[in-house]
């Protein structure tokens, strides 16, 4: 059986197209990042589109126009990925109706613990570093599938798939039969393989920014080399 590929793009006025280029080179789901000036998970590529982003004037109501207009040429899960202070100064229930009104499927939230605002419906991460209590509180309660972050640190990519997953994945396989995607320093085919042996996708970020920056053929190139292998 295929295993899921999860790409992240950050929202900018020509992402739709980007995305549709992506599900059609063999995406399954996309993260949509909503920029912020502090993303605190971020590595230092998706850092600098985020930036880019902001300077382009991707504020939150623009981020959701962009979901919209993506959510008209794609019919795979969107899921936006913005932090906390996002939704501080959006309002909580409010972005996470006009996010869905515009066409997200989920919602993911990295520097929210799993057990703050319950009433906000999301996928939850988990880290090398979660406790057991932790870890079965996010299984519990995420929405469809768990994240798993291969590394302790920020999201970029990496000479190796860390030996962290490994324990990590079995870990959480013990607490929920819910799907397990990895992401956080997978960035290359090899990388993806190597994961998909232990968990049921991958998610790439980095490099798919990376990817996306030279243009819509670079980004399926990836992609397609990514799938070919899951």
């Amino acid at each position: 059986m295929s295993k899921t590929l999860v790409v992240y793009l950050m929202a900018m006025p020509d992402t739709p197209a980007l995305v549709e280029a992506a599900v059609e080179a063999g995406a399954d789901m996309i993260e949509l990042g909503f920029p912020f000036s502090d993303p605190l998970a971020d590595g230092p590529v998706i850092r600098r589109a985020g930036e880019r982003a902001l300077a382009a004037g991707m504020r939150t109501r623009r981020c959701l126009e962009v979901l919209a207009a993506t959510r008209e040429r794609v019919d795979v899960p969107l899921i936006p990925m913005t932090y906390a202070s996002i939704f501080d100064a959006y309002g909580w229930e409010r972005l996470a109706a006009d996010a869905r009104a515009a066409g997200a499927t989920s919602l993911i939230v990295p520097d929210l613990p799993a057990d703050a605002h319950p009433e906000l419906t999301r996928i939850h991460l988990a880290a090398p570093t979660s406790s057991d209590e932790r870890l079965k509180l996010a299984a519990d309660t995420t929405d469809g599938w768990l994240y798993l972050v291969t590394v302790t640190g920020t999201t970029g990519a990496r000479a190796e798939l860390s030996p962290t997953l490994a324990p990590l994945a079995a870990r959480a396989r013990a607490f929920t039969d819910r799907p397990l995607y990895a992401g956080f320093g997978i960035s290359t085919p090899d990388h993806a393989r190597a994961a998909a042996e232990l968990v049921d996708g991958v998610v790439v970020g980095s490099a798919a920014v990376a990817a996306a920056e030279q243009g819509t053929k670079q980004l399926a190139t990836l992609v397609a080399s990514l799938k070919s292998v899951l």
